[in-house]
């Protein structure tokens, strides 16, 4: 049961703000191809890749998979190999954001305005670094993109990555309000899982890269933001079932 009114919107990033995994592919590779690797992700890859929440995280699982003897390899020195391909996909996508490569769905910044101007808090809740944030962000809103935000969940200040609820339960705890209070707002089943876990409430805007999850459990799943009001999201809110 609701335990009050429509106080807060909770926002994913990768997939829900913005659609970035094909950019994001692209960064992972070009880092990889600056490494001298082989490695070259497909499309058809990267799709089972997303079911693993975290950039460094889904690159220690690929390598497992195409080098079962990892366990051979110095701990210390493939932490650091990791951290160094994640830092080049990092700079890459951060590169192509600002060039113009990704830009908000439908529907976003309008919402957020509305909810604004009404008096609700906002907040993100995202497993991607605070860098990946803050190119989005920041050439989609402005210099000041932080002002709009209560607070700022992720993979700097929640380790444990979807579909752990660790984020989301941060992020009820700096609005200070109670989850019943609060709307997420989701693209993936890890991000679903992660959102209800921690109580919430959760609004579903499938990409291509996650339209053949499974979304049992979300208040609404809708194509994208443009058609989704204030008085609407307060309309499922206070009818639905979180």
């Amino acid at each position: 049961m609701r335990t009050g009114a429509l106080n807060a919107l909770i926002f994913d990033v990768d997939g829900t703000l913005a659609d970035t995994e094909s950019v994001h592919l692209l960064a992972f590779n070009q880092a990889f191809k600056e490494m001298g690797m082989d490695w070259v992700w497909t499309l058809e890859m990267y799709l089972e890749l997303l079911d693993i929440s975290g950039g460094k995280e889904r690159i220690l699982h690929y390598w497992k998979q195409v080098n079962p003897d990892i366990k051979s390899i110095d701990a210390q020195a493939l932490q650091d190999r990791i951290g160094r391909i994640h830092e080049l996909k990092t700079a890459a996508y951060e590169s192509a954001v600002n060039s113009g490569a990704v830009s908000l769905r439908p529907g976003v910044l309008k919402l957020m305005d509305e909810a604004l101007k009404a008096g609700l808090q906002l907040a993100i809740a995202t497993t991607t670094s605070p860098v990946n944030i803050a190119a989005l962000m920041r050439h989609a809103v402005g210099e000041d993109w932080r002002m709009n935000f209560t607070a700022i969940g992720d993979a700097s200040t929640a380790p444990i990555k979807k579909p752990h609820p660790q984020v989301y339960l941060q992020m009820i705890d700096a609005l200070a309000l109670p989850a019943g209070q609060c709307l997420a707002f989701e693209d993936s089943n890890n991000g679903l899982r992660a959102a209800t876990a921690a109580g919430l409430a959760t609004i579903i805007t499938p990409n291509p890269f996650t339209a053949h999850h499974d979304f049992t459990g979300a208040l609404k799943v809708v194509p994208d933001l443009s058609q989704v009001t204030l008085p609407l999201l307060r309309q499922w809110h206070a009818t639905g079932r979180a």
